[in-house]
């Protein structure tokens, strides 16, 4: 940790500053998880020792209840899982993910102490916890789980107070960290790094961070890397500057993510962006045809309308009817994208909905347009270097390519690739898949270029040889 020096942030308490110059794509740090779990809902779905997806897991034979990889995974997940295993069997049920995150790190310190790494810069005893500041119901859901927490905590273990107990779901509450699967595409559960949690807010940070999960594949666990967290430098960052991180996502209204900011992380953002209101006329803003912009009433009202289609849209996809999303996502675009800008976040949310659903039910030239529209507005509104941005152009260059439309395809792909080799790094899987497909569709081009006939021709050849796959099902819309 020698890159970096814990201070006191004025108005925001300890963060951490760099000592030295750093340039985008460099890791600043990298720290393992203190512990992690994965999440409920997908337990029978993620090893729960890499955090991989896989079709076929195996089953623990004691506690009926973690799953693995195979047999390399499960004893390379042992010395977490080993008290827990007791644990469940003798409380005869599982219990929610933050008491089974709380049990598993006060079992590492029980075991190691309150600094388990010469590298940890903080215990957990100094982050704050923020109970003085939950709400009633949060406060209601919180004494429900310490409840349960000292049902299921075994009598043979380490006992400790009401007071101790709370700090660490308080701690977690505010500080956990979305552990994503091996690809980086969906978050599977929920960690705790300490020194993370020492980098302070800012709507445009200068670090993001990402998840490496590491190699526990190899037979010999000598080779086994750990699952940890990297941050990266998004641009150059001057020696002595504040290191910081975005805890929610930039296309909100500077209101809305300080709504949310104070809601999840008890504080007020004072960041210049929320104090200036940045790119807020632009998230909202009415299409300007030449130099003409539509009455600010008629803005409003489309974006009114806007706002209740993502409600409905939310409720068919719940329903799994993706042909009503798709009607009701013509009926809005339809009315509205005459009348708001390509950076409206409304109508980003609905184009990046029609994209991925059309992309599902396999109508790929339509999806194809729209997820184009939403890279267009995403890059007017975030960081050039943001890992949404990287993200969206991924998505919109396959879309094309599975379209045929060879030529945005590539450029949109190398877009990509190179965001997410700053935002990612070179050994990410996703970098790693989109170095791949970067040289697929290079070829492909030179291929397209030099005969479009032999080029489709082959194409169609092989599509009828090997169909494509469906992709993944659609997730929830954000309203």
């Amino acid at each position: 940790m020698e890159n970096v020096t814990v201070f006191d942030s004025p108005g925001k308490g300890r963060g951490l500053k760099a000592n030295k110059e750093f340039w985008a794509g460099d890791v600043i740090f990298s720290e393992a998880s203190l512990s992690a779990v994965v999440f409920d809902s997908l337990s029978e779905r993620i090893c729960h020792s890499c955090f991989r997806r896989q079709d076929k897991l195996q089953r623990c034979g004691q506690c009926k209840f973690a799953h693995y990889c195979d047999r390399t995974c499960q004893r390379a997940g042992w010395a977490e899982h080993k008290q827990e295993c007791g644990a469940i069997k003798a409380y005869g049920k599982v219990p929610n993910e933050n008491i089974r995150l709380v049990a598993r790190i006060m079992w590492r310190l029980d075991k190691e102490g309150g600094v388990v790494s010469d590298m940890q810069l903080t215990t957990l005893e100094e982050l704050e916890d923020h109970i003085a500041d939950m709400q009633e119901d949060e406060l209601k859901e919180f004494k429900v789980d310490i409840h349960n927490f000292l049902d299921y905590w075994p009598r043979n273990s380490k006992q400790h107070t009401i007071d101790d107990i709370s700090h660490i779901f308080g701690v977690i509450n505010c500080n956990g960290f979305s552990v994503s699967d091996q690809r980086g595409l969906q978050a599977v559960g929920v960690g705790l790094f300490p020194n993370l949690c020492l980098v302070n807010h800012d709507c445009w940070p200068n670090c993001t961070v990402i998840l490496n999960h590491g190699n526990q594949s190899a037979v010999n666990t000598m080779y086994h890397s750990q699952r940890r967290i990297e941050l990266r430098s998004l641009g150059k960052i001057a020696e002595g500057e504040e290191l910081t991180v975005a805890y929610v996502d930039y296309l909100n209204l500077s209101e809305e993510r300080r709504r949310l900011l104070k809601m999840q992380y008890f504080f007020d953002c004072t960041c210049e962006h929320c104090k200036n209101g940045t790119k807020d006329d632009l998230k909202m803003a009415g299409r300007e045809v030449e130099g003409v912009k539509p009455p600010e009433e008629q803005v409003k009202e489309a974006t009114d309308y806007c706002f209740q289609m993502m409600e409905k849209l939310e409720t068919s996809r719940l329903a799994g009817d993706y042909h009503e999303v798709v009607k009701i996502c013509r009926e809005c675009i339809k009315k509205t994208e005459p009348i708001l800008a390509d950076t409206h976040i409304y109508l980003l949310r609905i184009w990046s909905t029609m994209s991925e659903v059309q992309s599902y039910l396999q109508y790929f030239e339509e999806a194809a347009e729209y997820a184009r529209k939403m890279v267009d507005g995403y890059t007017k509104l975030y960081n050039p270097n943001n890992a949404a941005l990287g993200m969206a152009a991924m998505r919109a260059g396959v879309t094309h390519w599975q379209a045929g439309l060879i030529e945005v395809g590539h450029g949109m792909i190398c877009k990509a690739f190179a965001i997410l080799m700053i935002t990612h790094g070179p050994t990410h899987p996703i970098t790693k898949d989109l170095e791949a497909m970067r040289m697929q569709t290079e070829m492909e081009l030179r291929m397209f270029k030099q005969n479009e006939y032999v080029y489709h021709s082959m194409r169609e050849a092989a599509l009828k040889n090997k169909p494509m796959t469906m992709m993944h099902e659609p997730k929830s819309f954000h309203v």
